[in-house]
């Protein structure tokens, strides 16, 4: 069985360090999120209820825990359930013993996030959300500290980075003409959905800096993801080229996990020869440094006497394997066609998924702003008090503020309101829940203006905003210029019976 110590790739530890920890640290992120905010956006009493929406819920269709029931309690559970377990992934728990304790720790996370994702309609619509669920069905089978990663589950971590960011690169390719005259730099810093601390200084580098943005971006999605395929070391400095891009995006936007999934997912070429040529702290032989602390994973798996990984763990990760690759043809079809899909599963388990962002950069910023009034008849000379949220801009004095990898749903939801329309049904439920002064609904804001009091009155409005520059800045202290293009949804009350 000499042939099975392929299997074994013992130099690359470190990677599945990163990744399992990288992985449930994401899913905590996740399941925090969801415990803070879905509630109050899709439970009980929520702008699309859950209950309601499973009277339609296909059965037959992806599964989801809460097919049968839905209860703000039983979501919590979950939750909380999934914290739990993702924390004792990060502390390396479950590694410590045999390789299927992680692996069904693993698939917990994603059998516990695909039932909330599974009914989570337009708030959890977002390609970050089967971007984790397939890493973390992956991982699991990384196995445990007591055996080599295998390599085959490694290869297949490469080809979920590989589509993530060719398909991400082919989109934008086949998209927007602004990506092949490289001018779309010119305008997504500004009109990205939830800009950062650092955004407006990037949009404000350079024209010539932001084309050389573009060519950089068409390199690392275009040529680099072939190369993590490359024998060694040429695989780490693409992983490395990837995390590069990656860290830039984090330092410049707010895109939930999705560039720290990219991120930990790029170290599975990251081989420990090359991690510890980098940063010398890191072992070099991570089973000779672990043996003394009871670590069952030897030394021999470079022996020539086969696998170190019990044989129906071998079996057990060659059908996944197997099952992996079968699923891939669709992601390759997909990827080869002229109506390429983005952020796409093609089955019910959400796994081996076609991946892509930004096929297209909108060239002006659109906020909504929502503002209520405590007048009995609003004039032209009412006083109307804004709401501020968290994340999406608003006042143009404020410094926008890192929130990734936490997801903002519902400041993500309002972006998309100009670019399709506002009058979207868990819009007009978001305003009822203003005139009621939904306790719940007003924590998933930065303040509210009335301080719990009822508003007799609720109004969206259209702005166009825009970063100011340097001399504005100085002049005004102001971030953003603002100027109102219409009142987009009228003053609105509540119907008297309510």
């Amino acid at each position: 069985m000499e042939w099975t110590a392929w299997f074994d790739a013992p130099e690359y530890e470190f990677a599945r360090q990163v990744l399992q920890r990288g992985t449930a640290t994401l899913y905590f992120v996740a399941f925090l999120s969801s415990l803070n905010q879905f509630p109050a956006l899709l439970g009980e009493r929520g702008l699309l209820p859950v209950p309601v929406y499973l009277e339609g819920f296909n059965r037959l269709g992806r599964p989801s825990l809460f097919r049968w029931r839905y209860s703000d309690r039983l979501l919590r559970t979950v939750c909380w359930s999934g914290m739990a377990i993702a924390a004792t992934l990060v502390a390396g728990l479950p590694q410590l013993g045999p390789p299927w304790v992680p692996l069904l720790a693993f698939l917990a996370l994603w059998l516990l996030y695909m039932s909330i994702v599974n009914v989570g309609q337009t708030f959890y619509s977002f390609g970050w959300e089967i971007l984790l669920l397939e890493a973390g069905f992956t991982v699991g089978f990384l196995g445990s500290d007591q055996i080599p990663p295998p390599r085959t589950i490694l290869i297949l971590l490469a080809w979920l980075v590989f589509r993530l960011e060719f398909g991400a690169g082919l989109i934008k390719i086949r998209g927007g003409s602004e990506w092949r005259d490289l001018t779309a730099l010119y305008y997504h810093h500004e009109t990205q959905p939830m800009p950062g601390p650092l955004s407006r200084q990037a949009h404000l580098l350079p024209k010539a800096w932001h084309r050389l943005e573009v060519l950089g971006n068409h390199f690392a999605q275009l040529v680099v993801p072939f190369f993590l395929f490359a024998p060694q070391p040429l695989a780490s400095a693409a992983a490395g080229i990837i995390i590069f891009t990656q860290l830039w995006l984090v330092a410049s936007g707010n895109f939930a996990w999705l560039n720290w999934m990219a991120i930990i997912l790029a170290f599975a070429a990251v081989s420990d020869p090359v991690a510890h040529a980098v940063v010398p702290a890191l072992p070099l032989d991570w089973h000779a440094a672990s043996a003394g602390a009871g670590s069952g994973a030897g030394s021999g798996a470079a022996s020539g006497v086969g696998s170190q990984a019990p044989v129906p763990w071998l079996v057990v990760v060659t059908v996944a394997t197997v099952f992996l690759v079968v699923l891939s043809y669709r992601p390759i079809e997909n990827l080869f066609s002229h109506h390429q899909l983005m952020n796409a599963s093609f089955n019910r388990w959400q796994l081996v998924n076609t991946y892509g962002a930004f096929g297209t950069v909108t060239k002006r910023r659109i906020e909504i702003v929502v503002a209520g009034t405590l007048e009995e008849e609003p004039g032209d000379d009412a006083e109307w008090r804004e709401y501020g949220f968290k994340g999406k801009p608003g006042d143009i004095r404020r410094l926008p503020r890192q929130f990734a990898p936490y997801h903002l749903r519902l400041d993500w939801l309002m972006w998309f309101l100009p670019l399709r329309t506002v009058h979207e049904e868990w819009f007009y439920a978001f305003l009822a829940k203003l005139l009621e002064a939904d306790r719940p609904m007003l924590r998933l804001l930065r303040y509210d203006p009335f301080d719990g009091e009822r508003p007799r009155w609720v109004r969206a409005s259209s702005y166009l905003y825009r970063f100011t520059t340097r001399a504005e800045f100085r002049a005004t202290g102001q971030r953003w210029n603002r100027t109102l293009l219409y009142v987009a949804i009228p003053p609105s009350r509540l119907p008297p019976e309510r």
